[in-house]
């Protein structure tokens, strides 16, 4: 193990590491909460409730594009929250992202329909989907770093990992809360206006994140940054002397998990109910429990790369992903509730191994003066080519026969394409941290 670098040790008067580690998560929870609420929403109500006049086929496919919207707006939001992150500080940044999807979710509850307003109506819903995809922008890299960036030494991958939990954290409370107001309130009155109540919500539970990470220091690598003078004044261009080829491995390393991941939380909502004998609560319970599961299973990841390194796990858990997805809807097409459970915890168990870790080799590709930038356009790249179309190209490829086979061809091609992406990304980068040791702030990292 190396000793820690300056950057590990700078910033004496920081907030302890564990509670950065809980702030990052709690806030990230909140945020995906917000997130999955529309995409359950999308799946299951808003074709009725935005798009009533056209087909069943083309209303998910309308609602599905509205999920898109918001991944498009990511990378807006990256580069905007990265710029000012690298430029005056993580803590900053982070808390307007917050506060910026806890306004785009309320508002979302409190639109009229379709069936009030007309075409303002789809209109609206896509205008806040946007406000949502560029706060959820600002975030996803900057949790990471805020949290990897507090990090004490052997520990860094670990301590990356809390952020990464909160996506599946977010999902098991937005899909808790749906089913318990659905419960509540009966079918017709939850798709009439019940499905707007987890959206008002949204404003509570921000409002505690924000009490949460105002909490926080600002992280040890930007007041190390600060401290040196290496603020830049363009921070994303500064970020591509990197090389392109490293950039462009890195994002397709990374692109598979974000389609694998939506098209299990999100389409098999609305492919289930809709194509298949599954009732809507058993596919919700379903899909939350293998978040669960996703969940818990992190911190065990991540422990495993601090130790061994996360090279061989990464590119494991890669092939893993692939060969899962080859038998995931065979056993999902059967009908069986016990394979349908079966299938998706399956997901829950795999999609961590290389989720857990993805953000830490994002942010390891990076100087610290530029890994908030860098980071950013990384990782929401690879959302918007993975998960936000995922959904999307999943129902097109389905099409009026039903046939789930494109869709298991479209994620196979996928996994292949990110497995080889790893693979030849660790080849070009030989040694290094491979278990996430601090760099120094103006070296340029390896994976």
């Amino acid at each position: 193990m190396s000793n820690p670098s300056p950057e590990e040790t700078a910033g004496g008067a920081a907030t302890a590491p564990g509670r950065t580690a809980v702030a990052t998560l709690a806030g990230t929870t909140l945020e995906w909460y917000d997130f999955f609420l529309y995409g359950t929403a999308a799946a299951l109500i808003f074709d009725k409730q935005f798009f009533p006049s056209l087909s069943p086929t083309a209303g998910t496919l309308a609602a599905f594009s509205t999920l898109a919207v918001g991944f498009v707006a990511r990378p807006l939001g990256g580069l905007v929250f990265g710029h000012f992150g690298d430029r005056i500080g993580r803590k900053a940044t982070l808390v307007v992202s917050l506060v910026m999807m806890g306004i785009g979710s309320t508002l979302i509850g409190a639109i009229p329909n379709y069936d009030s307003i007309g075409f303002w109506a789809p209109v609206l819903l896509v205008l806040l989907r946007i406000v949502q995809g560029i706060g959820l922008g600002g975030e996803g890299a900057g949790a990471t770093l805020m949290s990897m960036e507090h990090a004490p030494k052997g520990k860094r991958n670990l301590y990356a990992g809390f952020p990464q939990m909160g996506t599946p954290a977010g999902l098991v409370l937005a899909n808790i809360i749906f089913l318990v107001t659905n419960s509540l309130m009966g079918d017709n009155a939850f798709t009439s206006w019940g499905w707007r109540i987890p959206f008002l919500l949204s404003f509570v539970l921000v409002a505690v994140g924000l009490v949460i990470r105002l909490r926080v220091t600002e992280s040890p690598s930007f007041n190390r940054v600060l401290e040196q003078d290496d603020v830049v004044r363009f921070p994303l261009a500064e970020s591509f002397k990197v090389g392109f080829p490293r950039l462009g491995l890195t994002l397709l390393a990374v692109v598979a998990n974000s389609a694998v991941a939506y098209v299990f939380m999100v389409f098999t909502l609305s492919y289930g109910t809709k194509n298949l004998p599954y009732d809507r609560q058993f596919l919700i319970l379903s899909v939350t429990a293998a978040a669960v599961l996703w969940f818990a299973t992190i911190p065990v990841w991540t422990k495993i790369a601090d130790r061994y390194g996360r090279r061989a796990m990464f590119v494991g858990g890669s092939a893993a992903i692939l060969a899962w997805c080859a038998v995931f809807f065979p056993l999902f097409d059967t009908g069986s509730d016990v394979l349908a459970v079966v299938a998706l915890a399956g997901m829950g168990l795999i999609i961590p191994v290389t989720h857990c870790v993805q953000g830490a080799i994002i942010a390891d590709t990076f100087p610290a003066h530029v890994r908030y930038s860098g980071s950013s356009l990384i990782l929401q790249t690879g959302a918007i080519l993975g998960g936000g179309l995922a959904p999307m190209i999943s129902t097109a490829l389905l099409g009026d026969g039903g046939s789930s086979t494109g869709v298991t061809w479209y994620l196979v091609t996928m996994c292949a394409i990110s497995l080889g992406g790893a693979i030849a990304l660790f080849r070009t980068v030989p040694g290094g941290p491979a278990a996430g040791n601090q760099p120094p702030a103006r070296t340029l990292t390896q994976v």
